[in-house]
């Protein structure tokens, strides 16, 4: 067989003719997100129905469906810390109708607390908005005689081993920040761990122990009637809904355990181009800025952000390493 060969023209002709059938290939990616979303998406919430965490995903997920044009389906796969909901997210195609509202637990402390973990949030998932921050008050039983927490600071030093600080579950931040304070005072406080916050706020108000780290949410109606007392906030700036309580950090206390505060986020899987982060960023950011949406997330006592996948990306790095000495400091681990 005689082989002849190709011609310019031919030549021509078959590079077109390749270069049109990579077009065809490319046409399905592009045609994919410039017609996102043209189906329901997924909201998972890796916590019960009727929490903080799901009543926010509620929220904006129905600002978000009328922006887009497409329902936001709120799926709550509660277990294991948020880990069982953030797996099932890490695992999802990444092609923007599977994302994840959740605390900054599972998408960041989880990795220090737990000796394995299913997914891997810096590799496995991609941070799209930090919506809002979750301060929380320093309360303490009528009966410990002070009204601040420097005051609180030196009670506790005087009274080594005679307080009991509760939190709502190992490696939650009022663990931690106990914790803390017990090392910096040398004050050896007990450590009680609750299955919830309603019952570490009841026992608290019934002197079972003597100080907490709570929401505003459920700590500012027995805070109004005087059952517990507010020595401080945690985070840089006071909480709307408490006005008058004023910063651990404006009191002196500049460590970082009291100036960190956890934080409810958006996330997706880490496959997820880029055009469709934006566009949900977008989303979440114009949901954010209705004044029915900031009225209800200050009444819930948290701190509306202004995000985006970058500033996120920047406030995650740097808040890494706190979490993690303070996690290491308390000796918490989990399997």
């Amino acid at each position: 067989m005689t082989f002849r060969p190709l011609n310019r023209r031919t030549l021509l002709c078959a590079t077109a003719s390749v270069a049109a059938f990579a077009g065809v290939l490319a046409v399905p990616a592009a045609h994919a997100q410039n017609t996102y979303p043209n189906k329901p998406i997924r909201m998972v919430v890796p916590f019960a129905a009727g929490g903080a965490t799901d009543v926010l995903a509620r929220v904006i997920g129905q600002k978000m469906a009328a922006g887009m044009g497409q329902p936001v389906i709120i799926d709550n796969k509660p277990g294991a810390a948020g880990i069982i909901g953030t797996d099932a997210v890490a695992k999802a195609p990444g092609d923007g109708y599977t994302v994840v509202l959740s605390l900054s637990n599972s998408l960041l402390t989880n990795e220090f607390l737990y000796d394995k973990l299913p997914y891997d949030s810096q590799r496995d998932l991609t941070l799209v908005y930090q919506i809002a921050m979750a301060p929380l008050v320093l309360v303490v039983h009528p009966s410990v005689p002070v009204k601040t927490g420097p005051e609180l600071l030196k009670y506790a030093a005087a009274n080594k081993a005679k307080l009991a600080y509760g939190s709502y579950g190992v490696g939650a931040y009022p663990h931690l920040a106990g914790a803390h304070m017990s090392l910096a005072t040398q004050s050896d406080m007990n450590h009680v761990a609750y299955k919830g916050e309603a019952p570490m706020v009841q026992d608290l108000i019934g002197g079972q122990i003597q100080m907490a780290y709570a929401s505003a949410l459920v700590a500012k109606p027995h805070i109004d009637s005087g059952k517990i007392r507010a020595v401080g906030m945690t985070g840089e700036r006071r909480m709307g809904t408490l006005p008058n309580v004023p910063t651990l950090a404006e009191q002196g206390m500049k460590d970082e355990a009291y100036r960190v505060t956890g934080w409810l986020a958006i996330a997706v899987p880490a496959s997820t181009p880029k055009p469709i982060v934006a566009r949900l960023a977008d989303e979440v950011r114009k949901a954010t800025q209705q004044p029915d949406v900031q009225q209800r997330v200050a009444a819930m006592g948290f701190e509306l952000k202004d995000s985006s996948p970058e500033l996120f990306a920047a406030a995650y790095k740097a808040e890494r390493p706190v979490w993690e000495r303070l996690i290491k400091q308390s000796g918490a681990r989990l399997e």
